[in-house]
Formats: structure tokens, sequence, C-alpha cells
């Protein structure tokens, strides 16, 4: 049989550092988005660094200025999605460059797609017709979602972005955040990243308070990985799909961090530090529902992980 002339694989990389572990991980595997990504975050990042990530991301615009194209991988398909175009958002914040003449068309997006209140839908019906993941069901008439809304409100009051569409958006995310009494972990982490940027800086220091209370009292923290049978995973969530202190407090300036001690976070950080795979990557914990989807997903997730413990501190190479 004659061979192929393809090379082999090349072999994961003996153990160094968690950084160059994850490297090889990333070129492995990523879309070009994320490679761009990894280079500016931990290899370069200079402004030729950022304009590559700024590339990468445009090709996942489409004319009515969201984004689409499975960038979100859960939702595939080329249509426009709220999720989609705050995770554009996202990365255009990580980058520096959530500013500008293309954050002013974002927002002529988000105000075509907003509801009668003013804020996002999690799906529009635009993406009825293409493959998308069970848990994000999609209606004709979906309601405004606080998951959607809260974290492209913050960060584009964090940026400085003024629109008409943030004043009614601000004020559905107050609403929402204020009268939350049962929630789930990925509605507290929208809430968050919504507070964390909140203009209000005392009303937005109330509501992380009680927002605390609610996440210890209704165990929505694995506060101890070493006993996660003690913490509920939320209805509807994959079996392990627990949330850590980490998971809420990305950064040490989050007002979240303040709803766990040094040890709780401390407990956190080394937990997600040893959730790094042989293969360099750290898995995703929810719900795998495609193949494609879950190897898309990954260096994301290992991306972020990485982004978590250089902000703490914790050395990664």
């Amino acid at each position: 049989m004659a061979e192929s002339g393809a090379s082999p694989l090349p072999p994961t990389p003996p153990a160094h550092t968690p950084l160059s572990r994850a490297e090889h991980f990333i070129w492995l595997t990523a879309r070009v988005l994320e490679q761009r990504r990894f280079a500016y975050h931990f290899l370069n990042s200079d402004v030729g660094a950022a304009d590559a990530v700024e590339t990468a991301l445009a090709a996942y615009r489409n004319d009515d200025e969201g984004y689409g194209h499975a960038l979100e991988p859960d939702l595939r398909g080329p249509v426009s999605q709220p999720l989609h175009t705050g995770h554009a958002l996202r990365v255009l914040d990580s980058i520096g460059r959530c500013g500008g003449q293309r954050v002013e068309r974002v927002c002529r997006y988000l105000t075509s797609v907003s509801t009668t209140d003013g804020a996002l839908p999690a799906i529009h019906p635009s993406q009825r017709g293409y493959p998308h993941a069970p848990f994000v069901p999609v209606v004709d008439d979906p309601p405004s979602e606080l998951l959607a809304t809260g974290p492209v409100v913050g960060l584009l009051h964090r940026n400085e972005v003024w629109h008409a569409w943030l004043f009614r958006a601000t004020d559905f995310c107050w609403r929402a955040v204020e009268s939350l009494d049962k929630s789930h972990p990925y509605e507290i982490e929208a809430a968050v990243a919504f507070l964390d940027s909140a203009p209000d800086r005392p009303r937005a220091e109330a509501a992380a308070d009680r927002l605390g209370r609610l996440v210890r009292e209704h165990r929505l923290a694995a506060l101890d990985p070493a006993r996660l049978e003690a913490f509920p995973v939320a209805p509807g969530y994959a079996p392990d799909e627990h949330h850590f202190p980490h998971d809420y407090a990305k950064v040490p300036g989050s007002l979240a961090r303040a709803w766990f001690t040094d040890e709780e976070m401390a407990r956190s950080l080394d937990f997600l530090a040893g959730e790094q795979r042989e293969d360099g990557g750290w898995p995703i914990r929810w719900r795998q529902w495609a193949p494609g989807v879950a190897l898309e997903c990954r260096p994301m997730v290992t991306i972020e992980a990485l982004r978590t413990l250089r902000a703490y501190g914790r050395p990664i190479g």
C-alpha cells in the first residue's frame, strides 16, 4: 500500500509548563480565531497581533453588522444571533478594540433584534432551520434574557460606549438583576458581567452583595472541589456541570470575588489548574451534543482558563 506522504500528527510534547502544553493543543486543534487570540494573549500582544485577531473575527460578521457562522459553536449556521454578537464584543474588548464605528454598527444590529422592552433574546427566531444545541430552544416570540443582555451592556459601559440602545437595555438589566430570587449559574455570571461595569457603582455593589448571598444559600458555587456531591447541579445541566468561584469572579477585581474566602478561591484555582488534560487543553463541562462543537469549544475554554489563572497570579509558564 502506497504511503500518502502526509506526516503523522506530532506527539504531545513532554509536560513542561501549562502554557507550552496549551500552545501545542491550540495549534493542533483550534480555529484560526482562537489561534490568533492565543498568540495575542500569550505570545505577542502588539498592534499587529490585535489586528490579526480582528481580521479573523471579521470573517464571522454579516451584512446586518451582527455576527454568525457558529462564532458561538453551540449555534450553527450563517445567521446573526445575539449570543454570537456578545461573543464578538468580548473578543474585541479583550484586545482593546471595543469602541469606535465598528461598535456603533454592532449597536444598530442589537437595536434591530431587541424585544419590545429594549433588551436581547437569547436566540432570535432566524436560527430556525439551522442546527443548534438542544438546550437553546428556538421560539417565535422569544423573551428578553439577562443571559444575553447583561454581558453586552456591561462591556459597552466598560468601554464607555454611548448609544441609544443602551438606555432601555440598562434599565432591563437593573430590573432583572434586582428581582432575581431563584437563578442558575449562567444567569448569575451574566449578572456579574453587567454589575462589574455598571456605571452606578453603589447600586452595583449592593446588588452584587445580595447575589452573593443567593449563590451561597442556593449552593450555586462548588466551594470544595473535593466534595462535589455536596453541591447540586442546576436542572437541565450536564451531570458534572458544576460552577466554581473562579467562574463567577474571573478576575480579582470582580465584585463576585467578595463572595468567597481566600481559602475557597485558592481551592477553586487549584482545581482549575489541575483540570488541564494530557493533550494540553481544558475540558468543557456543559452538555456535549455534537463532536465538532466540542472540538471547537475546548480551545476557547483553554484560553479563558489560562487568562483566569494569570489574572490571579498563578504561574502558567
